[in-house]
C-alpha cells in the first residue's frame, strides 16, 4: 500500500498499539480512536489498560485491551491471533512499548540491561514479526516503529535506551530492504521523536542523584501521536523526523559527531536531570507495571506540561514540504518573470532615450 487511509471496503481500520498505557502509546491509541479505528491496546498493567481503552471508546473508536508483556514472543503472537479473530485483519501495527535504565554504563546491572533490551528492542522485533505473519499473506499493512533521535545519536546516561533504539533502526532498515526485494505490499516506516513529556521519567529505573527529565525542548505526546498517524497513512517515506531539535541532532551527527560528543559530555548530565532529588519510594516499571499492587494510571503526560510544546512547526513543514516546495517554485518563477520584465522594460526605455538623443543631435541645436 503506497499511502492513504487503511480502511477496507465495508470495514474499519484495525490498529495495534504496544505500550498503550502511557506516553506516546497512550496518545496514539486515543488518536486512532478519535478517527473511528478499532484499536487493540497491548501493555502489562491491567488497570491502566482499562483506562486507556475507555479513552479510545470515548474518542469514538472500538477498544480491545490485552495484558501482554512484549518481551514474550508467544504472548505477542497469541495477542495478534486474538485481535484478528475479534477485530478483523490488522491494518496498522505501532510498536511503542519500552523500558529503560537511567545510569552511567558502569552502574547498570546485567539483569537490568537484559530486561530493558528484551522489552525495548525484542519487543519491537516480536511485534513486527507478529504483524508480518498476518500482513504478508494478504500483501498489505503498515508497521510503524516509534523511534527517537537517540536511535542515531546517543547521549550519556541512556546507553540502554540508545543501544536498543539503534538496534531497532538497524533491524528496521534490514526489513525494509527485504520487503522491497519481495515487492511486498507491506510497508514499514520509523518516526524519530524529540524529547517528550511522558510519564517514563516518573517510573524509569534511575540511579541519577536528581529526578530524570527529557532533553529540551520538550514536546507533548500528542505531537508524537500526530506524527505516528501521519506515518501510518503515508508509509512510503522510510523515516519521519519530529521536532526541530531532532533535525538539528541528526544532521549534527552526520556532519560533526565528535563535536556532539564533546557538547553532550558537557551538557548531557545536567540537561537530563531536574533540580529535585529522586524520590526513593517512586515506582519502577522495569520488572512490573507501575500500577503494581496499588492501581494507578499515569496517562499520556508526564510532569513537564509547563514547558512542553503542543505542536511542532518542523513536522508541519515536513508534512507539507511538497506543496511548500511547489509554492516556492511558483513564487520564484513569478518573481523571475517579473524581474525579467522589469529588465526588458528598462532596456527598452534606455534604447528609446538613446534614439531620442540621437534624433535631437541630427536636427541640430537650432530646432
Amino acid at each position: 500500500m503506497s499511502g492513504g487511509r487503511h480502511r477496507r471496503a465495508g470495514g474499519t481500520e484495525v490498529v495495534v498499539v504496544t505500550g498503550a498505557t502511557g506516553g506516546v502509546g497512550r496518545a496514539t491509541a486515543r488518536a486512532f480512536g478519535a478517527r473511528g479505528s478499532s484499536v487493540a491496546l497491548l501493555a502489562r498493567g491491567e488497570y491502566a489498560l482499562e483506562q486507556a481503552a475507555e479513552e479510545v471508546r470515548q474518542a469514538g473508536g472500538r477498544a480491545l485491551p490485552l495484558v501482554v508483556d512484549v518481551a514474550d514472543p508467544g504472548a505477542v503472537d497469541a495477542a495478534a491471533a486474538r485481535i484478528e479473530e475479534e477485530l478483523g485483519p490488522i491494518d496498522v501495527w505501532v510498536n511503542a512499548a519500552f523500558s529503560t535504565v537511567f545510569a552511567p554504563v558502569a552502574e547498570i546491572e546485567p539483569a537490568e540491561l537484559k530486561r530493558a533490551t528484551e522489552v525495548t528492542y525484542f519487543g519491537f522485533v516480536h511485534g513486527t514479526q507478529a504483524a508480518l505473519r498476518h500482513m504478508t499473506p494478504r500483501d498489505r499493512g503498515t508497521i510503524v516503529q516509534v523511534g527517537s533521535a537517540l536511535a542515531q545519536r546517543s547521549v550519556p546516561l541512556q546507553s540502554v535506551y540508545c543501544g536498543a533504539k539503534h538496534a531497532i533502526q538497524g533491524f528496521t532498515d534490514s526489513l525494509r530492504c527485504e520487503l522491497l526485494h519481495d515487492r511486498s505490499g507491506v510497508r514499514v516506516t520509523m518516526v524519530q521523536m524529540p524529547g517528550l513529556n511522558t510519564p517514563q521519567f516518573s517510573w524509569v529505573l534511575s540511579r541519577l542523584p536528581r529526578h530524570p527529565r527529557p532533553v529540551a525542548p520538550v514536546y507533548q505526546p500528542e505531537v508524537a501521536a500526530e506524527a505516528v498517524l501521519y506515518a501510518a497513512d503515508h508509509p512510503e517515506r522510510r523515516e519521519y523526523w519530529v521536532g526541530g531539535s531532532t533535525v538539528a541532532t541528526l544532521i549534527g551527527q552526520k556532519l560533526a559527531p565528535g563535536l556532539l560528543d564533546r557538547y553532550l559530555a558537557r551538557t548531557g548530565y545536567d540537561g537530563q536531570q531536574t533540580d529535585e532529588p529522586v524520590d526513593p519510594s517512586r515506582p519502577v516499571n522495569l520488572w512490573k507495571p507501575p500500577d503494581g499492587t496499588a492501581p494507578a494510571d499515569y496517562g499520556a503526560h508526564g510532569i513537564f506540561d509547563d514547558e512542553s510544546h503542543a505542536r511542532s512547526i518542523q513536522f508541519w513543514l515536513s508534512r507539507h514540504r511538497r506543496p511548500l516546495a511547489l509554492g516556492a517554485a511558483v513564487t520564484g518563477t513569478v518573481a523571475a518573470a517579473l524581474a525579467d520584465g522589469i529588465r526588458r522594460r528598462a532596456r527598452r526605455g534606455g534604447a528609446t532615450a538613446s534614439l531620442r538623443r540621437a534624433a535631437r543631435s541630427a536636427r541640430g541645436p537650432w530646432t
